[in-house]
């Protein structure tokens, strides 16, 4: 029996680590080539461990004996040549492309200083410029592979900063801007066969939350530090589910939590657990797929 993935090609942005390369290592164990992206290219290069070549690397390790495999491509999200370089890569190497994850996003070093906007550099729309405007670059390379061939996926990553106060302004705007971004592809790509969505992640134990959480939680919400943190791999079992289900349309357009539709597919996290919603102390998700709008 061939893998779920199998023949299928991927992209995951900002996997050179945490909530990325867990989407990525799933994918390509179940038998997807997945191009991984990122800004980490050599060890020490940032404060944190994990490149894209080592994530590339246990991809391929991972999807050893079902097809699966990583390739690691150096790639600022924020450099619009450099993103439309990798597509036409991706369009030469493959000639196809049929998951597209949208996770790349840049936090800002104050993110978790307890100030009021206006106290906060300009230079925090950086997370605008990748967060979102990133979305909406690599989303439009995607759908000009996808619209040919009849069929995608496009998934954007975002959380309850959506509609419940999280961080900071830019933060939620950005996480905010992502599903009705992603809600208005999909009403455009849905005569062409192409699913968008977006997933909602809660407390996702990365590198990066262990560490904020280690030295900052004292900062953080808690309705945030109360949630059960999920496996950085427990998103990408998820959008493997989806990416293999042949009813994806019926989703598209619409704003998921993650935990919800792991629970309706029946996955559990990688020791065996089942992760739990925080719609009720985090909020709701606003767009619902385009299917259920008409």
């Amino acid at each position: 029996m061939s893998a779920p993935l199998a023949g299928k090609v991927a992209l995951v942005t900002g996997a050179s680590r945490g909530i990325g390369k867990g989407i990525a290592l799933v994918l390509a164990e179940q038998g997807a080539c997945v191009y991984v992206t990122g800004r980490t290219v050599n060890p020490g290069d940032y404060y944190l461990p994990g490149t894209v070549g080592e994530t590339a690397a246990e991809c391929s390790a991972r999807g050893k004996g079902v097809g699966g495999s990583g390739i690691a491509v150096a790639c600022d999200h924020g450099d619009d040549a450099a993103v439309a370089a990798l597509f036409d890569r991706i369009r030469a190497e493959q000639g196809r492309l049929d998951i597209l994850v949208n996770n790349a996003f840049t936090l800002s070093d104050d993110l978790l200083e307890p100030k009021g906007f206006w106290d906060k550099p300009l230079a925090n729309l950086e997370m605008w410029d990748v967060g979102v405007k990133s979305n909406y670059v690599a989303a439009w390379h995607a759908a000009k592979i996808m619209v040919p061939q009849g069929s995608g996926l496009i998934v954007a990553i975002s959380g309850f900063a959506a509609t419940t106060y999280t961080y900071g302004v830019i933060f939620g705007t950005s996480k905010t801007a992502v599903g009705r971004m992603a809600h208005d592809m999909a009403v455009e790509l849905a005569p062409h066969g192409v699913a968008s969505l977006t997933l909602w992640q809660g407390l996702t134990l990365t590198e990066k939350a262990q560490d904020n959480l280690a030295k900052m939680g004292d900062k953080m919400t808690t309705s945030i530090t109360s949630m059960h943190g999920s496996s950085v791999e427990h998103p990408g079992r998820v959008v493997a589910a989806l990416a293999a289900d042949p009813a994806i349309m019926k989703r598209s357009g619409g704003e998921f939590i993650t935990t919800e539709l792991a629970q309706e597919y029946g996955i559990t996290d990688i020791d065996g657990s089942v992760i739990g919603s925080a719609r009720a102390t985090r909020g709701s998700p606003v767009w619902q797929p385009i299917a259920e709008a008409n």
